[in-house]
């Protein structure tokens, strides 16, 4: 067969590869292998049978080459063919001997003579060595070596910026603490025409900043732009509307306790872009925070059905019964979703709530602190925990928890307010003043969802005898609700420590009016009659 032949059932391989006809890939890529000993025409014929799922047969093909182990290429492969094959530990030994530290720097390899024989499309395609890089940690990674993974992980980012999914792995997986993902983005080499990229990996981190330096990083993000037509100013396009950056931003809304700012920016994205999956497990996050069931049930049925094999549609079941209080069957789907990926940790996290929500102590924490093993990034197990031993009044141990909790997320506005809680449980009632007003700080707008928050502020208050806080905390608290008994049942109680008894009648009927059979009202609100009456009434008052 002539060269211009050959060259022409080359051109035949690669378009049938364009065109996703792989079996008509692998019968031509056989012939052009049979008359050449060209190593590329090899590499070709195994990629085709790659390509067509033939997975063994592309191993043998490679590993029997002699060019295996010197071309790079090929190595990467063969080493993607025994991933396929789920071979982990034949996939290390393929990608050969080389070790990582705790930084992603790489030393001490062996392979000083393999070459990567591709030179011509070397400059338009991700740095080889950063993709074995990768490899490498979803190997350990599925060998459950979750520390060489994230070490290997780094390694492959900071070979080539470009490598996003082993940014993924590490910010979805929570492989890393806040400071470590800054750190590591700080010391990534981007190219000049690069730096918008910078901006949007700074985006997709943990939001853990102060509110101004996160919502300023969104704002520079979203100056980015590019002129498709010079000519004409209209053809301007920026990633102001990208979804990936308004999952972001939702991502840090849900963060926030914006639940319902979050829903309604998810929605719309969805409309837009109804398979986004980050889109949606933020989506699904908020509707369970607003209790929205019919939302879950509809979401939940719809990725079930498009997605029967991926995790996140049966944590989206899981999320709909655990909406309606149906802990037994919510935990049940929980299960599942842990089962067909232990990395979820959206999945550990509701499975401990599952219990948890029934008061089911030991599995609600072995839930947690299997996340809190898995995902040492992620402050929601320990924060958890925390909870759980403030709920059986482990006072002392569930504030070493959420002090942890602090140290991963000092930003969270919830970790500060549990310290509160343990602290006024504990009458250190000085120090529960500190750690409510610091929660309030930390809430980039106050709603109903802290009302709570400001009533904990006010009782710590009025344990200290300063009752002219503690009623303006009543107050505000009356501004985010007006239906809350107990912040009338306090506001009373606290104008008739002042000897009030006036207004403190008052708010006590406000406060049987929303439960008239409250015990604690009912028996002060007698005994602020009968003080009045002891005291006569008040010449204030104006009788018409």
């Amino acid at each position: 067969m002539r060269e211009e032949q050959i060259e022409k059932l080359r051109g035949v391989v690669r378009d049938c590869v364009s065109k996703h006809l792989y079996s008509s890939a692998i019968f031509f890529a056989d012939k052009v292998a049979a008359f050449t000993d060209d190593p590329a025409d090899i590499y070709m014929q195994a990629q085709a049978l790659f390509l067509g799922r033939h997975y063994r047969r592309a191993y043998h093909l490679l590993n029997a080459s002699k060019i295996v182990l010197r071309d790079l290429r090929f190595r990467y492969l063969a080493a993607k063919c025994l991933e396929e094959l789920k071979e982990w530990d034949q996939c290390l030994l393929m990608l050969g001997d080389a070790k990582v530290d705790e930084h992603g720097n790489v030393y001490d390899t062996k392979d000083c003579n393999v070459m990567y024989l591709d030179k011509d499309s070397e400059d338009r395609e991700i740095n080889i060595s950063s993709a074995i890089c990768f490899l490498r940690g979803r190997a350990y990674e599925a060998l459950e070596n979750r520390a060489l993974a994230r070490h290997w992980y780094k390694a492959a980012i900071k070979a080539d910026p470009l490598c996003y999914e082993a940014l993924e792995c590490l910010i979805e997986n929570h492989m890393l603490t806040f400071e470590e993902e800054t750190s590591l983005l700080s010391s990534l080499q981007f190219g000049p025409e690069d730096r918008w990229l910078s901006s949007f990996y700074s985006c997709l981190i943990k939001k853990y900043d102060k509110e101004c330096v996160i919502e300023a990083k969104f704002r520079e993000v979203e100056k980015e732009s590019c002129n498709s037509n010079p000519s004409s100013p209209s053809f301007m396009h920026t990633l102001k509307n990208n979804t990936d950056l308004l999952a972001c931003k939702a991502e840090y809304f849900n963060q926030c306790g914006e639940y319902q700012k979050c829903f309604e920016l998810t929605s719309d994205l969805l409309e837009k872009d109804p398979f986004h999956l980050k889109c949606t497990l933020v989506h699904l996050a908020a509707a369970v925070e607003l209790g929205n069931s019919n939302e879950l049930y509809l979401m939940a049925s719809n990725l079930v059905k498009d997605y029967p094999q991926k995790t996140l549609s049966w944590f989206a079941v899981g999320c709909y019964y655990y909406c309606i209080k149906k802990y037994d069957q919510s935990r049940r789907y929980f299960s599942k979703a842990t089962s067909l990926d232990g990395t979820f940790a959206p999945a550990w996290i509701g499975f401990g709530n599952a219990y948890a929500a029934q008061e089911e102590g030991d599995q609600a924490m072995s839930a947690y602190r299997t996340a809190a093993r898995l995902f040492p990034g992620c402050h929601l197990p320990t924060l958890y925990i925390g909870m759980e031993y403030m709920r059986t009044h482990s006072y002392k141990l569930a504030e070493q928890f959420f002090m942890q909790a602090k140290t991963i997320c000092p930003s969270d506005p919830l970790v500060y307010n549990e310290l509160g809680v343990v602290a006024y449980n504990m009458k250190e009632y000085n120090k529960a003043v500190l750690w409510f007003e610091k929660t309030l700080k930390h809430i980039p707008s106050l709603s109903q969802l802290w009302e709570p928050t400001v009533i904990n502020l006010a009782h710590a208050y009025r344990k200290l005898k300063i009752y002219h806080e503690a009623i303006s905390c009543y107050e505000r608290a009356l501004t985010l609700s007006t239906r809350s008994l107990s912040t009338y049942a306090g506001l009373a109680y606290t104008y008739h420590l002042q000897d009030n008894f006036t207004a403190a009648i008052t708010c006590y009927h406000k406060a049987l009016w929303l439960k008239p059979d409250d015990q604690f009202c009912t028996e002060m609100l007698s005994l602020a009659l009968v003080d009045e009456g002891r005291r006569g009434i008040d010449p204030k008052i104006e009788f018409r």
